[in-house]
């Protein structure tokens, strides 16, 4: 007999696993299928750590997603027994009328953050590490930080686990349909599957699972390079605050030196849309070629020389893009039992929490408190 659940969540990532938490933790009988395991390394959620941030210039709109997503993280950490969130302050520095500095800092007043700027001179007074050029204006936003993705998307499966959730790995799905009693069917490699409500967290593969996003939702090939520093005093999480730039060779971002739990050291940094490589993610280059590594190095020997040491890891993900660089978080119109998360565009993981709990209130009220109104579908 085909299984039924109140809810199927297909993709077990930082927003999947986060939706799946928040069901069960309702009370909600749910199923989460990934096509990998839990946490893994083919999608968007990995990479030993990701930027949060308060001082958010992409939109106003995300800064009540990102008070609630903070507060949903400590809540994570205090169930979970283990530290995810560690505060590092924040760095958006560029020109000062680029988008980054200006809007970082209209962010800040609007929203009253403390938040203090520098030219580069005090900048690099300040933060040793940073040499940036003579322009650039950098806004400091004390509460940014980092998040440890592997182990959030794990806090998030196992307490969902707990709460009841059932989760199945290695399984990918093939399709899914409404039927004629307005129930949703799920089929996969390894069965079929009923449920009241579904929810698509499929990252990259989204156009692939649902057929309204083609178009919409474009995967794009990123990497990532970790360097040794040859000063290590200057890059270590106390030291060395979480950035993100705008400088003559495009919009980078980078994290300290890391190694809690013996995961690889180094100062890890990418260019945001890196070489602009559309992909399919069933065919995606894994491997980081000369070109990945030459690009990001080149950037570390100018602006932070004494982290771009012997390069320890390189790494390939994928960032799933909207034309306007904002999310999709919406019900079909066609299928309003299906919620859709997608198109993070490189800067979403920090609000996986509360993405998660949008989904679930989405699956199971068809609305949620938080405003979502930038998000819709429509809009694309």
């Amino acid at each position: 007999m085909t299984e039924h659940y109140d809810a199927i969540v297909i993709g077990l990532g930082g927003m999947g696993s986060a939706a799946l938490y928040h069901l069960a933790k309702r009370g909600q009988k749910a199923l989460g299928i990934d096509q990998f395991g839990i946490p893994h390394d083919r999608g968007s959620s990995h990479g030993l750590t990701r930027i949060i941030r308060l001082a958010y210039y992409e939109d106003l709109s995300y800064v009540p997603l990102l008070r609630r997503a903070y507060a949903l993280w400590a809540d994570l950490e205090r169930e979970f027994g283990e530290q995810l969130f560690y505060q590092t302050g924040s760095i958006d520095m560029g020109p000062a009328d680029s988008d980054v500095f200006r809007g970082s800092l209209n962010s800040c007043i609007e929203n009253d953050f403390p938040y203090h700027v520098f030219d580069s001179r005090e900048l690099r007074a300040r933060f040793p590490a940073y040499h940036m050029p003579a322009e650039t204006k950098a806004l400091y936003q004390p509460q940014g930080g980092l998040l440890v993705p592997e182990r959030c998307i794990v806090a998030h499966a196992e307490l969902a686990q707990q709460h009841g959730a059932r989760l199945h790995t290695g399984e990918r799905v093939l399709g899914w349909e409404i039927l004629p009693d307005e129930r949703v069917l799920v089929r996969s490699d390894q069965g079929s599957y009923l449920a009241e409500k579904l929810i698509i967290c499929g990252g990259a593969w989204m156009a692939k699972l649902v057929p309204a996003l083609a178009g919409k939702a474009i995967p794009e090939r990123q990497a990532l390079i970790w360097l040794q520093p040859r000063r290590p005093d200057l890059f270590g999480w106390e030291r060395f605050p979480v950035w993100n730039g705008q400088v003559e060779e495009g919009r980078y971002y980078g994290l300290p030196e890391f190694n809690p739990s013996g995961n690889t050291p180094g100062m890890k940094l990418g260019r945001y849309h890196h070489l602009d490589e559309i992909c399919d993610p069933d065919a995606l280059e894994r491997d980081s070629q000369p070109a990945d590594e030459a690009l990001l190095r080149t950037f570390a020997e100018r602006y932070f020389p004494e982290g771009a040491g012997p390069t320890l890891d390189m790494a390939v993900c994928m960032f799933t893009n909207t034309a306007d660089e904002h999310f999709v978080l919406d019900s079909l119109p066609d299928a309003p039992q299906v919620s859709v998360a997608a198109g993070f565009s490189g800067h979403g993981f920090k609000m996986a929490s509360v993405v998660g709990e949008i989904m679930a209130d989405l699956a199971q009220q068809g609305e949620s408190p938080q405003d979502i109104s930038l998000f819709r579908l429509a809009r694309l």
